[in-house]
């Protein structure tokens, strides 16, 4: 049997572009998009336990658009209303300019890295004197706090959201012949959603080290791993393997 659909465990692309579109056009595939995890918000309520005061801060480190949307949130949610004063120090220029949605940008002091946190560290740095805010999620990479202590940052770790394994139940995962996934949070929605699941003939496919660690842990087969040095992206990989595959099941 060829392959011929696949389900990816990420939202689909709203802007009609995607290397997914192309393979499943190329290919003769059927790709389905459904998110296996969502993020939730951390109750004010919760969020007042941890006794966290979000003004005796002078800076916020932002490493994503989550991270902004779910800090102006609690400060909604708290009324709290964020000093003019209040400095931002963003991953990327792209989680900078996102903060328009909730200031005045031109008013507000607003540096930013080229994506790479490490990079971003090194603007910190440079303005050590700051105590600084770091929403974060309740998973994230060790590498940010770590990184933070290392250098002696004044610095608060804040947990104003998490990730949660979303609702499956309308879900037949037997009707795909390949699963895709991208973290081990996706790993654990799939063993929350289908207790029962067995592999078979399921081909499984995981985009980094963590979450490959992930499926193997769980007792499955990973059939697919991107990046690898002839695939860095998990849709070429999939292309790849593909048309291996179809070549010896005609």
């Amino acid at each position: 049997m060829k392959i011929k659909k696949i389900l990816v465990s990420q939202p689909e692309p709203s802007n009609g572009k995607s290397p997914y579109f192309d393979l499943a056009n190329k290919n003769n595939l059927k790709i389905d998009f459904r998110p296996f995890i969502h993020v939730e918000g951390i109750p004010a309520k919760e969020f007042r336990q941890t006794r966290i005061n979000i003004l005796e801060h002078s800076a916020v480190i932002f490493t994503s658009k989550t991270a902004v949307d779910h800090f102006f949130r609690i400060a909604e949610e708290m009324r709290i209303n964020i000093p003019d004063e209040m400095k931002y120090f963003c991953v990327s220029e792209s989680v900078a300019h996102y903060l328009q949605k909730y200031i005045v940008y031109r008013k507000r002091k607003i540096l930013y890295g080229k994506g790479k946190f490490q990079h971003l560290l090194e603007i910190i740095l440079k303005n050590n004197d700051e105590k600084y805010l770091c929403p974060l999620s309740d998973i994230h990479k060790s590498e940010i706090p770590d990184n933070l202590k290392k250098c002696n940052i004044n610095f608060t770790e804040a947990i104003l959201y998490k990730t949660v394994c979303s609702d499956l139940s309308d879900l037949s995962t037997e009707n795909y012949d390949i699963l895709v996934f991208f973290s081990p949070t996706g790993i654990k929605s799939l063993l929350h959603n289908f207790p029962d699941f067995k592999q078979n003939n399921t081909k499984i496919a995981s985009f980094g080290p963590s979450t490959a660690k992930a499926v193997l842990a769980a007792g499955f087969t990973l059939d697919i791993q991107a990046p690898n040095p002839k695939a860095p992206s998990m849709a070429t990989a999939l292309e790849q393997y593909i048309n291996e595959y179809n070549k010896k099941n005609k």
